[in-house]
């Protein structure tokens, strides 16, 4: 980790086409200005986090949670595999 100090209207410039200024201290909060391409999401943290957590868990339902696809290929019960058919179609 690099660790700066920087001074109000001071910044730091990340690769090609990334700058963060310092635009107010007061206390012990510092207000940032982050100067990117739209391209490149910019993030508070916290909501980094939420959505790396969101995107776990919806990649990988618990198996409790699963629908139930009926039986496995290969069942004895070959009726169940056999999809309905579709009603017969009426003449215009």
């Amino acid at each position: 980790m690099l660790v700066l100090t920087r001074k109000r209207g001071e910044a730091v410039v990340i690769g090609d086409d990334v700058v963060v200024r310092v635009l107010e201290v007061t206390g012990d909060a510092v207000r940032l200005g982050i100067d990117a391409p739209r391209a490149i999401g910019v993030l508070r943290e916290e909501i980094w986090l939420a959505t790396q957590a969101n995107r776990d868990a919806a990649a990988a339902p618990a198996p409790d949670q699963l629908p139930d696809m009926g039986p496995a290929r290969g069942s004895s019960n070959a009726a169940a595999l056999t999809p309905p058919t579709a009603p017969p179609k009426k003449s215009p």
